[in-house]
């Protein structure tokens, strides 16, 4: 098997365990988002993101990858933050 096709491979395995925690994280925000409706708090909380930003770099031990996964999580951060707020309307 070649190096090209075994890494598609393992990306497409990654892919799926990601989907599935996708799924999970979104779930936690649609509770998320109704405990800050029914307790009229803002969406937004900027010094949280940031926080947890800061605490789940140090998850990443390869620090080339450290500003690719802030882009990563910022993503996720702002796809959340909009589901709530369809969910909240």
């Amino acid at each position: 098997m070649s190096e090209l096709i075994k890494a598609r491979e393992e990306i497409e395995e990654t892919d799926r365990q990601m989907a599935a925690l996708f799924i999970k994280r979104m779930r936690c925000a649609e509770s998320i988002a109704a405990y800050k409706k029914s307790n009229g708090i803002p969406i937004l909380d900027k010094g949280r993101e940031e926080e947890l930003i800061k605490k789940n770099e140090g998850y990443i031990d390869d620090p080339e990858l450290i500003p690719y996964y802030d882009l990563f999580m910022r993503s996720v951060m702002d796809i959340s933050k909009q589901y709530q707020r369809d969910l909240i309307g």
